[in-house]
């Protein structure tokens, strides 16, 4: 059996240059320090991964991300950085362009993003944990509680009279619309953007989680993920907040 301290286990950050609803978003300076610094400064203090790299379309996300301790092996090809591509392409071409370049291939891959920058190391040494005690665990997934639960989304349809009417999400229904006391909910849970998972799962399942799929759950607040600029408000308002009282985030 393969001792813990033997295994490769390789965090990737994915940090496309297309950001639409904050140009450039991923190297906006949050706190004094580029946003992707962040994440980056937090996945090289685990006790378990021990290469970080990043996915980046653009050279200068690239010279950001070493100048923070990352390893940018090459710039991600342009079809793989679009809206709609999926995180899923970025990381298998990553382990693919690492074994057949470097040899490497890691045993445990970490999918992070530089969105959720209130990430503590412990969450995702948390998530690994999760795979080094059960064999059978495909991934480890850090979710949070969901501060909307998702049965309460609403939606504009056609109501057949040249106009919009608001129903439910799911039911399509307009009584539905009346509110619900969130306690009649069974809870709901949102990922908090830190996947880890078994190498062979990415190419066996066509996904990063696979069909046994572990969890670590931590505060909302840990898990505010950027979009826009009064996100950015927000999480460095929070960040005062947890230094003010000496709160570990790490």
């Amino acid at each position: 059996m393969i001792a813990i301290s033997d295994l490769k286990i390789m965090g990737i950050i994915g940090a496309r240059s297309g950001s639409r609803g904050v140009p450039h978003k991923n190297i906006r300076s949050l706190a004094g320090k580029p946003l992707i610094g962040w994440i980056i400064e937090t996945a090289k203090k685990s006790k378990y991964i021990n290469r970080v790299v990043v996915s980046t379309d653009l050279e200068e996300y690239a010279a950001i991300a070493r100048a923070h301790g990352a390893d940018v092996p090459y710039l991600r090809p342009k079809e793989l950085a679009e809206d709609k591509s999926p995180e899923y392409d970025y990381v298998r071409h990553m382990v693919e362009w690492l074994e057949k370049n470097e040899g490497y291939r890691p045993d445990i891959v970490v999918r992070m993003t530089a969105t959720v920058p209130l990430q503590a190391t412990g969450d995702i040494d948390a998530a690994i944990e999760e795979l080094l005690k059960d064999p059978k665990t495909h991934s480890a997934v850090v979710i949070a509680e969901a501060r909307q639960h998702p049965l309460k989304a609403l939606k504009l349809v056609d109501d057949g009279k040249g106009g919009k009417k608001l129903v439910t999400y799911f039911t399509e229904s307009g009584r539905e619309v009346t509110p619900i006391a969130r306690q009649n909910y069974e809870k709901a849970y949102f990922r908090a953007n830190v996947i880890a998972c078994r190498t062979a799962v990415i190419f066996e399942t066509d996904s990063l989680t696979g069909d046994q799929v572990r969890y670590h759950i931590i505060p909302q607040e840990r898990a505010i993920d950027i979009d826009n600029p009064v996100d950015f408000f927000i999480v460095e308002k929070l960040m005062e907040k947890f230094d003010n009282k000496d709160t570990p985030r790490r």
